[in-house]
């Protein structure tokens, strides 16, 4: 007899297998497994997202490759501020106007989506 947790469609279910006479195998009903709530992002993060009013957001899905910009750096309008890296290219976000870093709200080796925010600017 053997226990799996297995997912459908987002919900967890227990079940455990078991061999049969025939050489086939026996499946009890499936029982909804109770899943943890998702954990809280660091509190790090949370502070600093936001603290600018221009959002620099990312143009498309990929992991954060390399960070060019720091809290405090002064950019003008097209500098590089984070490069994503997607389909093994390596796109630059810029800044989409002068401004101050605000925050950077990722991290190196961090997945984003197109239109999340990766930083804030002054």
């Amino acid at each position: 007899m053997k226990n799996y947790t297995i997912t459908v469609n987002g919900t967890a279910y227990d079940v455990t297998v078991e061999e049969g006479a025939g050489g086939g195998a026996a499946v009890s009903a499936p029982k909804p497994v109770k899943k943890a709530a998702p954990k809280a992002a660091p509190a790090a993060k949370k502070a600093a997202g936001g603290a600018g009013s221009v959002r620099v957001e990312a143009g498309a899905a990929g992991k954060v490759f390399k960070i060019e910009a720091s809290v405090g750096q002064a950019v003008k309008s097209g500098d590089p501020v984070i490069i994503i890296e997607a389909m093994k290219m390596e796109i630059p976000v810029v800044a989409p106007q002068d401004g101050t870093v605000a925050s950077i709200d990722v991290a190196v080796g961090d997945a984003v989506e197109a239109g999340g925010l990766l930083a804030t600017l002054n």
